[in-house]
């Protein structure tokens, strides 16, 4: 089987590819997001978190061409108005306080990179309705959850408190996580990285 590259250093991606039992490797992929994300301005969310995804596993087979690579990316829109990671706590609390009562997107994807070309991609949604937030509950969920949430786009993780933020969910659990999983797994095992 061949080996597989995770092209990110992200906790969450790691863990659902370790829970799953598959082997990798991860290397962090030397990107400009922000300068993919403003020649991409006006575009579909789906279509930037496929951009991002693709440089990653890209730019990473670049220095690991005999490898299968792996990158992936996540955005969030709520009302349209797209939201990176907060850059500060208060900026966490007013993104919460922006999504409070409304649904947010989350947009995932995932691309499959070797030998310098794009083999395989896929993108998901799912949507979560934000529940009532008061600013009580904000405050004292970034008292527990700051900065372990800093990293995260939509400021919450759903395997710890930010299952709390919300009153419904559709979609997959693992794009939630930030990776849409089962595709990633079919695509691992139709290109010999995982048994059939």
């Amino acid at each position: 089987m061949s080996a597989l590259v995770l092209a990110s250093q992200s906790a969450s991606r790691r863990a659902m590819l370790t829970e799953a039992g598959v082997p990798f490797t991860a290397r962090a992929a030397d990107v400009d997001e922000r300068g993919i994300e403003a020649e991409m301005y006006g575009s579909a969310p789906d279509q930037i978190a496929l951009a991002l995804a693709r440089a990653k596993a890209l730019a990473v087979a670049q220095a690991e061409p005999e490898h299968w690579v792996l990158g992936s990316d996540s955005l969030v829109t709520v009302d349209s108005r797209r939201f990176d990671k907060p850059r500060s706590r208060a900026e966490a609390a007013e993104h919460l306080a922006y999504f409070s009562g409304k649904v947010m997107e989350l947009h995932s994807a995932a691309a499959l990179a070797r030998g310098g070309r794009t083999e395989w991609d896929h993108t998901d949604v799912a949507r979560l309705k934000v529940r009532d937030l008061s600013d009580a509950f904000i405050a004292g969920y970034l008292d527990a959850e700051w900065p372990a949430v800093s990293g995260c786009v939509g400021v919450f993780r759903i395997e710890a408190l930010g299952v709390q933020l919300f009153e419904s969910i559709e979609g997959s659990h693992f794009t939630v996580l930030g990776m849409p999983l089962l595709p990633v797994l079919a695509a691992l095992r139709a290109r010999g990285v995982l048994r059939a």
